[in-house]
């Protein structure tokens, strides 16, 4: 516990917080707002066949293509809107950002709710003179002021996209791999080109939008299980530290907080994030995590 409040602490001044579903999980006991039962549910829209589970050896990105596959007329990403509509912060929700917001420290959440923005009364804003596409909003911010840069303060930003925009919910693995699509360019400019050419300037093309975040803050991830189906974000991770490895002078840091056996993946996840620069950390429960390091 202590660690962690070291962490924040020491690192206050170069630090962004990346919340997954865990935060709306935790004591809840709502099964929609899990994520394999939104699918599942999904599922129940598209055929007559019962699931129990999403089957093993599919990936929740794979999933929600084959539903797509079963039936492509029905506005998928409506319907999960609908169900996340009305979902409401708890007073951990507004622990957890008021502590974040004290700091000054960006958000960003994989989630598409507005759970964490509702906590208060913050405004949907969009960065000075960055362009817009309502497919990637990734300019777009909830917050208290105006930015002309995402790195000036405190926003909640949308990594797969957000309900105020429909069409930029990101659920399946064709979806993860357009979004790796539309960056790629802006990170290496040739398709050939490993060199990070396009990143390596002050004024490249996401310096307006939440990837700038990733690239120039130290990560302190949790609430967010990071499996194999989170294709987009690991693939991010995987390029920060190939761009850190040519600028090791300016690397920043990372850390991933976890509860104590929550995973049957962990020693596989732990490699994979340890390889990309990013330290995990054991709690000992979800107290831990979600209300007792953000009081203390």
């Amino acid at each position: 516990m202590r660690i962690i409040i070291k962490i924040i602490s020491d690192n206050q001044d170069d630090i962004a917080f990346i919340i997954g579903n865990g935060i709306n999980r935790y004591n809840n006991n709502n099964k929609l707002l899990s994520w394999d039962r939104i699918l599942l549910s999904l599922w129940e829209k598209v055929t007559s066949t019962t699931l129990s589970k999403v089957p093993d050896g599919v990936s929740f990105t794979e999933f929600y293509d084959i539903l797509q596959l079963n039936n492509n007329q029905i506005d998928y990403q409506k319907s999960v809107i609908e169900m996340m509509i009305d979902w409401e912060p708890k007073d951990h929700h507004r622990t957890v950002v008021s502590a974040i917001r004290e700091l000054g420290a960006p958000i960003l959440t994989t989630n598409y709710d507005e759970t964490l923005s509702r906590t208060d009364n913050l405004r949907l804003f969009r960065v000075t003179e960055s362009s817009f596409t309502d497919y990637y909003p990734w300019s777009s911010y909830h917050g208290d002021r105006e930015f002309d840069l995402p790195l000036e303060g405190f926003g909640i930003w949308y990594i797969n996209g957000m309900i105020n925009y429909r069409r930029s919910i990101r659920m399946g693995l064709s979806d993860y791999m357009a979004s790796v699509g539309r960056v790629r360019p802006w990170i290496h400019k040739d398709e050939g080109d490993n060199n990070f050419e396009g990143k390596n300037q002050n004024y490249w093309p996401g310096y307006q939008t939440w990837l700038h975040i990733i690239f120039n803050k130290s990560l302190f991830i949790f609430g967010l299980g990071l499996e194999e189906n989170e294709t987009f974000l690991r693939w991010l991770l995987i390029e920060r530290k190939k761009y850190f490895k040519k600028f090791s002078y300016r690397e920043p840091k990372g850390w991933y907080i976890d509860k104590k056996g929550s995973s049957r993946n962990n020693a596989g996840k732990e490699f994979f994030l340890n390889n990309v620069g990013i330290k995990t950390i054991k709690v000992d429960s979800y107290d831990d995590i979600y209300d007792t390091i953000w009081r203390l």
